[in-house]
């Protein structure tokens, strides 16, 4: 029996065998029927979006068709809606009081309407025929060195002008002006000895910056139309970024919105402002004023398109982000124009972090002003340090590019409003996260090195300390009063080390302390740690801009710690310049 029953299980192997294959073929033929199923349903997806996004593009075709067929007449009533509007509002006995603000912003969005049909010629053209034969050619006719001399005088007239043109506030003298004012020259002088290229420097650029730093600096802080100007624009800044606290106050109550903590109060209106920008920039607004501004300052300081961008929009976007309105021509700028670009995004600091220094209790006629200024110095400090020694491609073309955004462009108002909340939120975790870490970083260095200074009989022995001492004769040279100066250096020294955050907390508790600032030390400390010239800015800026222009990588690098050290110093040049004022 045994036999028999092995003999059977010998016959059955083959079959057995048999059986295997066709199962085989069975699961080969199920897995080929599972891929084209699944080959099938992707088939019909992918045709599925692709008439969906025929039919979206449809239907912004027939509202393009409708809006241009029907342009004339929306615009029109536009028009007449904004003057209604106005005249109202002049009408209006509680309105009467802001009648100067109302007819400047009516009859600017009259006038933005209305060029949205009339050609630019209607006022190029007049300008023209009176700019070129009157002002452009007599000027340029004037040999070079005589312009140059013209330029350095008119420069050197508004600086002293404004030093000592004016009697000088409780707690300040002419001595501390003069010292202002040398530390500017000495700064400049710095600079050309450090330039990569003395024979290729543009002096008209260098020159028309620095006139233009003291020019604004001059309309803002002592005429009282500037004063005016930038205090009702503060005001409606800070009345917009308030809106985000009503959102806060959703899932918080009114008293702990109330309280400016930290967290609530930065995250709910750095979320809302970012998303208000957003929504501007879906409707044109933000394109249209940043495009006018560089074309201004690519006319008068004779820089490239790409580079009056980024330096006019640092302020409004900050370090690195400000490249992407230029992503197209980031693989193609120049050392002297990525030079240009980083120096312009640590001089400056992002308009979407206004609400934040807004609640550490700093001025945002400061900030506001700071970053004005800032522009021009960095222009005209990055050329002076790395002049242009190519042939830019955007040499007198302005072009406003959508950057990255443009892969994604939101289907209306509301969508790009919702996308800039989600942005918005990027931006707060950022903060935060870097706020934290960055602090734990600084604190736990202080440690090691107050152990390691107990070994030399030093107590007190950090970082805040040692970058004091090096900043030292950098601070005096902004006019610092001397009794003050090695405490608005140890600032300077940890915005750097960490960031403006970090440093602008140590001096609202300095001004709150028994022992505050005075009043000139500390209008020369906010506007000296207002910019992102610190070393953690610097991995942002080589990140962004290398992902913009991969091969660029290296050139980057190199250009980052130049960039820095030129962002740095334009912003404590503009602290400078508020000294000679103060």
């Amino acid at each position: 029996m045994a036999e028999l029953e092995t003999l059977q299980v010998i016959e059955q192997k083959p079959s057995l065998g048999v059986q295997n294959d066709v199962t085989g073929q069975k699961d080969h033929a199920r897995a080929q029927s599972y891929t084209s199923s699944q080959d099938k349903e992707a088939h019909v997806k992918a045709v599925e979006e692709a008439l969906s996004e025929e039919e979206v593009e449809a239907q912004d075709g027939k509202a393009q068709g409708l809006y241009a067929k029907y342009r004339v007449f929306i615009l029109c009533a536009s028009i007449i809606a904004v003057l209604g509007w106005w005249i109202s509002s002049i009408v209006v006995p509680t309105s009467r009081p802001r009648w100067i603000t109302l007819t400047v912003l009516a009859w600017n969005l009259v006038s933005v309407i209305a060029f949205r049909f009339t050609p630019n010629s209607v006022v190029t053209r007049p300008v023209s025929a009176v700019w070129g034969p009157f002002v452009s050619r007599p000027f340029f006719s004037i040999p070079y060195r005589t312009r140059l001399a013209m330029g350095w005088l008119a420069l050197i007239g508004i600086v002293f002008g404004s030093a000592f043109g004016f009697k000088p506030p409780p707690g300040s003298t002419y001595g501390d002006r003069a010292i202002s004012v040398f530390g500017l020259a000495v700064f400049q002088f710095g600079f050309y000895l450090a330039s990569n290229a003395r024979n290729d420097i543009p002096w008209n650029t260098v020159i028309v910056g620095l006139f233009f730093q003291q020019a604004i600096a001059l309309f803002a802080l002592k005429t009282d139309a500037g004063f005016r100007i930038f205090k009702k624009v503060v005001g409606l800044a800070r009345e917009l970024l308030d809106e985000g606290a009503h959102g806060a106050q959703f899932f918080f109550d009114a008293d702990t919105v109330a309280k400016h903590w930290f967290f609530i109060n930065i995250l709910s209106a750095i979320i809302f402002f970012v998303a208000f920008v957003q929504m501007l920039y879906y409707f044109g607004v933000m394109q249209w004023l940043i495009a006018g501004c560089a074309w201004f300052f690519s006319k008068s300081m004779d820089i490239s398109g790409a580079e009056a961008v980024v330096a006019v929009s640092s302020p409004f976007f900050g370090p690195g982000e400000s490249a992407c309105l230029v992503q197209p021509y980031v693989d193609l700028m120049t050392p002297s124009e990525i030079h240009l670009t980083m120096t312009s995004g640590f001089s400056t600091l992002a308009g979407s972090l206004l609400t934040a220094y807004i609640t550490l209790g700093i001025s945002p006629r400061t900030i506001l002003t700071s970053s004005v200024m800032s522009v021009p110095a960095s222009i005209a400090i990055s050329k002076l340090r790395f002049p242009e020694k190519e042939d830019p491609i955007t040499r007198g073309n302005v072009v406003v590019d959508r950057g990255i955004q443009s892969k994604h462009e939101p289907a209306n108002a509301l969508h790009a409003f919702c996308n800039g909340a989600s942005f918005g939120l990027v931006v707060a975790g950022r903060i935060l996260t870097n706020v934290l870490t960055i602090l734990a970083l600084v604190y736990s260095i202080d440690g090691i090195l107050t152990w390691l200074g107990k070994g030399f009989a030093i107590h007190h022995l950090t970082l805040e300390l040692i970058f004091g001492y090096i900043f030292y004769p950098l601070t005096f040279l902004m006019g610092t009063p001397r009794p003050e100066i090695l405490r608005v250096s140890r600032l300077i020294g940890k915005k750097f080390v960490a960031n403006e955050f970090v440093a602008y907390l140590d001096l609202q508790a300095i001004q709150k302390g028994p022992h505050p600032l005075s009043l000139r030390a500390y209008t020369i400390a906010s506007y000296a740690l207002c910019g992102f010239g610190n070393l953690g800015s610097v991995g942002i800026q080589i990140g962004v801009l290398s992902a913009l222009a991969p091969s660029r990588a290296r050139v980057i690098a190199r250009i980052a710690p130049s960039a820095l050290f030129c962002g740095f110093i334009a912003t404590m040049q503009t602290a400078g310049i508020a000294g000679t004022l103060a």
